[in-house]
């Protein structure tokens, strides 16, 4: 089996690939689809999802960014809301939930490297505010600290924020996130991805981050 993969991998070059590319690596074989059960039996290729796969562990060239994997279980989308905050620093707790935004319908699915959870946003509220960061010899696309926040209170059914007053309580408390690191938010980029919501939930909360960085009120 470890002569079938040093000769596959020849031919796959990436750690995560599709099916065409694992049949198409695999049509030396006198029969392909029988082999390629017996590598997933195997353990030595694992099933993301249907259609998107991986090698085994001790045949993987890096680590799994499991950001990355988001980017292409399913989309487009990219990595938002209580993931990309905590990646970014602005809470203080480390998630295990995946949590992406994408313009198709909201989905969850279950993969051998844990639950990626993808929320549906209309395409303006997508287009903006999305940036590419780098892990190992692989890229994947995340939420901006500011987007990420964005999309967070915007999503979040359980507060209303028609008031200003609502978001040091739902900040600090609900969210955990030090008011201090408001600071740090890029005011224009933050402006520019509000213009795109057109709700008055998002446009409180630029007034309140607005605020607490005493700058004059958008």
């Amino acid at each position: 089996m470890i002569d079938d993969i040093i000769r596959i991998r020849r031919n796959v070059e990436h750690d995560v690939f599709d099916y065409q590319t694992i049949t198409e690596a695999l049509l030396t074989y006198r029969k392909p689809r029988d082999k390629f059960t017996k590598l997933l039996e195997s353990g030595a290729v694992v099933r993301i999802k249907k259609g998107l796969y991986t090698f085994g562990e001790d045949f993987r060239k890096e680590p799994i960014s499991r950001e990355y994997l988001a980017n292409l279980i399913y989309g487009p989308s990219y990595v938002s809301l209580d993931y990309a905050l905590s990646y970014h620093g602005l809470i203080p707790e480390r998630v295990d939930l995946v949590t992406s935004v994408t313009m198709k319908r909201s989905k969850e699915f279950q993969t051998p490297f844990g639950m990626f959870s993808y929320r549906m946003v209309t395409d303006n509220r997508y287009s903006l505010g999305a940036v590419l960061e780098q892990a190992g010899k692989v890229s994947f696309l995340i939420a901006s600290p500011e987007k990420a926040l964005i999309d967070k209170v915007w999503t979040d059914k359980r507060f209303h924020g028609t008031s200003i007053f609502e978001y040091k309580t739902y900040l600090t408390e609900d969210l955990r996130i030090d008011l201090e690191a408001l600071k740090n938010l890029d005011i224009s980029r933050t402006q520019s991805i509000v213009g795109k919501y057109d709700s008055a939930k998002v446009n409180n909360l630029l007034q309140f981050v607005m605020r607490q960085r005493n700058l004059p009120d958008a």
